[in-house]
Parts: structure tokens; sequence; C-alpha cells
């Protein structure tokens, strides 16, 4: 009986272990604000790393629409482990009408473009 207990709650550990490391697997997109004249956008996007450092960082966030068109990139050239969550901004982004709804997605250096949105 004890062994049962014993292997559900190292099962359950296992579970929440993994979670919390793919909480961790990629940065999110926790605000986003945008001006606009005529098509032309400015985002100012905050992003949250928990993971951040100087051996693995957020290094990018892109702003795109639902169907993956990408229309502006912003690399970021080094970690933000002193200031977390951090705001960066993307200018000059051409916004085509009829566009309603664009997606903003941070990249990790190690897992690439995810989390939350």
């Amino acid at each position: 009986m004890n062994k049962i207990i014993l292997a559900i709650v190292f099962v359950l550990f296992c579970s929440v272990s993994l979670q919390a490391q793919a909480v961790q697997k990629f940065p999110n997109i926790i605000n986003a604000t945008y001006t606009v004249t005529g098509n032309i956008y400015r985002f100012d996007v905050t992003i949250s790393s928990e993971y951040d450092s100087a051996q693995r960082y957020a290094d990018a966030f892109r702003i795109l629409d639902e169907d993956g068109v990408v229309y502006g990139i912003r690399e970021l050239a080094h970690d933000h482990a002193n200031e977390q969550p951090f705001t960066r901004s993307l200018s000059g982004v051409n916004i085509p009408d009829p566009i309603n709804t664009l997606i903003i997605e941070g990249r990790d250096q190690k897992y690439g473009w995810g989390g939350e949105t």
C-alpha cells in the first residue's frame, strides 16, 4: 500500500516538474500597446522571461497576423535578467487594411518562437 502512495506522489511530482519546465520554455508577452499614423504602427511590448540570463534569454519579438504573415521583428541583443518584466518598442511597422487582428510572439534563443501571445 505504501509503495502505491509513493508511486502516485512520484508521478504527481514529475508531472508538476514537467509543467514548470514548459512554463519557462518561451518568453511570454504580458502586455502590448500601439500608436498608429495611417497604416504605420509603433508597438510597445512588455515581455516576461523568467529564465533570462546571459546564457539564455528572450532574443526577439514579432508582429504577425492570424495567417502567419510577419509584419515586423524586433531583435533583442542582450538578456534582461535585472529588468523583469521589460518593455521594448518596434516602430515603422506597416499593417495593411483590412488586417484587424495581430499577434505578438516572443522568441527564445534555444526553443524559438512561442509562449503566451
